[in-house]
């Protein structure tokens, strides 16, 4: 007798890939199912009342020349090509820098607003609005290589993965759309670091940066791959399997909320081409930041997909100006800087004006930074670039409970090293999450036998200067 061997009845998990499949959305999907029990991304509330109810976190991958931009030095002028001493370990032990010489910057500085900060040539736009920006000129970080400068700004640590800043965030509050990800980086390529800077390493896998890549498809296989009609007919037989799993394991937790993420998926199926339709966006509008009505690219199109992904309750948005290999290194020569201070220049000033108009602006926080800043010196007098400098830059900081047209802290006259108030990464992330309404020290998660913090154990404090 003739046997024929039937395929073995496909397993509960078989099925739940295979109708996932119809809708693969985006990376972190999958780790989103092993999140911690209970909704992870439920709201929660923070330590303390905050004005602050997002972030826009806006990053200047390359490290950004402090002394061209936002520092002006008229001494560094002065003193253009004299000599100095190299008497700090990192200068004298790298090669050709027996001898080095201060260099001027190459943009004239001028005072603005009725507050009368003085920003450079390079980014007018910026300058429009300094009466809104909380400006701190005493930058200072831990390392001088990009991978590493790179990962401490976004993570906290400088030599291992740690969770993303913005993953912290999403940890600490929930979100506010379960038919969106409550973080997403916004990047036309990969940064310094990689994906580590969006990470969300020992943290669940819910709190992860969800990458969009601007283009036609900002998130890949976003619309589903079989029609509604039978996808619905998979998600009703999945509804019901699940209820039986689950009320024959107590209803625990942590299932029902790796359940509830096919829920987040068929919703993000309308939100996400929702958010990123600027179709319904008005001329005047797209003309503010610098668009047209069929771009689909450039920071403009990130900083207005920023504004309509806030506007959708996402948490946390980092947008990332350009990749590793074209970005402000400006090494060779300090020109390259003016078409990427153009790129981004406009774009940001239209992102705060029109969080203002629309009544946003004083529950968002908006962050300016880059990695370090760049050398006030070079080891030739006539040399057209700068070096990596750790130890003096500047960063920024708009929006909710920011003081606002206000400087904090120095650097010394030729721009060397951060001089009163200086302030490191990790005072800069204790501030941020300061007006997002936590406590640094207490906002933790315990892994491996210890309780982790964004700001590590160095003793980082808030700038309270700039708290409005």
């Amino acid at each position: 007798m003739n046997y024929r061997v039937l395929p073995a009845a496909p397993s509960r998990r078989t099925f739940l890939r295979s109708a996932a499949a119809g809708s693969v959305l985006f990376p972190g999907i999958v780790q989103q199912l092993l999140a911690d029990g209970g909704d992870p991304l439920a709201p929660r509330e923070p330590h303390f009342p905050a004005k602050a109810r997002n972030v826009i976190f806006l990053f200047m991958t390359g490290g950004v020349s402090h002394v061209d931009t936002f520092d002006p030095k008229p001494e560094l002028t002065k003193q253009h090509g004299a000599e100095i001493k190299a008497d700090h370990p990192e200068i004298k032990n790298r090669p050709g820098y027996e001898r080095i010489f201060l260099k001027r910057p190459q943009w004239e500085f001028k005072p603005h607003g009725q507050c009368g900060t003085e920003v450079s040539t390079l980014f007018p736009h910026v300058a429009e609005r300094v009466d809104d920006i909380a400006l701190i000129r005493s930058m200072h970080t831990s390392h001088s290589n990009h991978y590493n400068a790179t990962l401490g700004m976004h993570t906290g640590s400088f030599a291992f993965s740690r969770p993303s800043i913005g993953s912290w965030v999403t940890y600490g509050l929930g979100t506010l759309n379960r038919n969106l990800p409550g973080f997403v980086v916004i990047a036309p390529a990969q940064t310094y670091a990689g994906t580590q800077v969006y990470a969300n390493d020992f943290l669940p896998g819910a709190y992860q940066g969800t990458l969009v890549v601007p283009g036609a498809e900002p998130i890949a296989n976003v619309r589903p791959r079989v029609p509604t009609d039978r996808q619905q007919l998979e998600l009703a037989a999945l509804q019901e399997l699940n209820t039986e799993h689950l009320a024959a394991r107590s209803n625990d937790p942590q299932l029902a909320a790796r359940l509830r993420t096919f829920e987040t998926a068929f919703g993000m199926q309308m939100a996400v081409p929702d958010a990123f339709d600027f179709t319904k966006e008005t001329a005047a509008t797209l003309e503010s930041y610098g668009l047209s009505l069929d771009q689909k690219s450039g920071f403009g199109w990130q900083c207005l997909a920023a504004r309509r992904l806030i506007e959708r309750g996402v948490r946390f948005v980092e947008l990332i100006d350009v990749g590793s290999s074209n970005n402000w290194d400006a090494h060779g020569d300090m020109m390259t800087h003016v078409p990427l201070a153009k790129n981004v220049d406009q774009p940001i000033a239209a992102l705060i004006q029109d969080l203002k108009l629309r009544g946003m602006f004083d529950e968002t926080l908006i962050v300016w930074t880059t990695e370090f800043g760049r050398t006030p010196f070079n080891n030739t007098a006539d040399a057209k670039g700068r070096e990596h400098h750790p130890w003096a830059f500047s960063s920024w900081l708009a929006g909710a409970g920011v003081k606002r047209g206000y400087v904090h802290g120095t650097t010394d006259e030729i721009g060397l090293r951060a001089a009163d108030n200086p302030v490191h990464v990790r005072d800069f992330h204790a501030t941020i999450l300061r007006l997002m309404g936590f406590d640094h020290e207490r906002l933790t998660y315990r892994h491996a036998g210890l309780d982790y913090r964004l700001t590590g154990v160095e003793g980082a404090k808030v700038v309270k200067e700039i708290l409005a």
